[in-house]
């Protein structure tokens, strides 16, 4: 009995061994993506690596107030305010589109969006996510009547960016931008219509709920660059449940591109700051849908 069971140990012992070394290899080969590099669509003023999924719905009030430095008689800007509203559908977990209508020159915009790459960990790792986006916005606000009245091609501006992100740890996200504005109509000589623009972006987690956010844009040399300011926001991350809250503040006023990149006008750092917010629900509507 004695002999059989030390025959029996190493066999054991054999065999627990090779059971290791099989999950080992199988560990090794998988490939894990990196989920959540930023915990909305935006980041303050720019756009995230992030889609809303395949069947989600997202719903996005962004409002920002006038500037601080307005005064007292218009309560620190608090009596003035922008809108945009806007909707965001997730056609697969990589494509969205989305619409969105602000009051700023009554301007509708419509984008796609597109994840061409996800971070990965494990077998072959990819580095960056690598988001594309592209959009079209439009001003309906009457300008006058003719000659000055504007036509339609003339009221259209492009937006086309890469996003680029990296999840560094599980605190820490990262992302670079490069941009590109097309303006069909300047009013003025010598502005540009391309608009080049390199933005940065991101997020630190600062508890299990809260995450410190930031973005900015460099515009390229050029008239908007001589003539404008670089937009430049900072702010918080809320989740609450079914919903994430930003609470921020930037020196830019427009909460789309065409707005924000190749406009800004407000100095940042001497009081011309906007307070806002932006609040995103998402609603599952896929299993409605069938």
């Amino acid at each position: 009995m004695a002999g059989l069971l030390a025959l029996a140990s190493p066999a054991r012992a054999q065999t627990d061994l090779l059971q290791d070394l099989e999950r080992q290899t199988a560990d090794s080969t998988k490939r894990e993506v990196v989920a959540a590099t930023f915990k909305g669509t935006h980041i303050i003023n720019a756009q995230s690596v992030e889609t809303p999924g395949q069947g989600t719905l997202a719903f996005l009030i962004q409002h920002r107030f006038g500037t601080l430095n307005s005064g007292a008689y218009n309560f620190f800007g608090l009596d003035q305010a922008v809108l945009r509203l806007s909707f965001e559908y997730g056609l697969t977990n990589r494509l969205a589109v989305g619409i969105g209508r602000s009051n700023i020159e009554k301007t509708f915009d419509g984008f796609l969006k597109y994840r061409a790459l996800r971070q990965t960990s494990g077998a072959r790792p990819m580095p960056v996510s690598v988001t594309l986006f592209a959009s079209a916005a439009i001003t309906t606000l009457k300008f006058g009547t003719l000659p000055t009245e504007r036509t339609t091609a003339s009221r259209l501006d492009y937006t086309y960016q890469v996003l680029i992100a990296r999840k560094v740890s599980s605190g820490l996200s990262l992302q670079l931008m490069p941009t590109l504005i097309h303006r069909n109509y300047v009013p003025l000589a010598g502005m540009q219509n391309d608009v080049y623009s390199i933005g940065g972006g991101l997020r630190q987690k600062l508890t299990k709920r809260i995450a410190l956010t930031a973005d900015y844009f460099y515009v390229l040399p050029g008239y908007a660059a001589d003539n404008f300011r670089n937009a430049l926001g900072a702010g918080f991350d809320i989740e609450t449940g079914g919903h994430v809250f930003q609470l921020h503040v930037t020196n830019a006023q427009g909460m789309t591109e065409k707005f924000f990149v190749p406009q800004t006008s407000g100095d940042f750092f001497k009081g011309d700051i906007y307070f806002g917010f932006t609040v995103a629900r998402n609603f599952t509507v896929k299993s409605q849908l069938k």
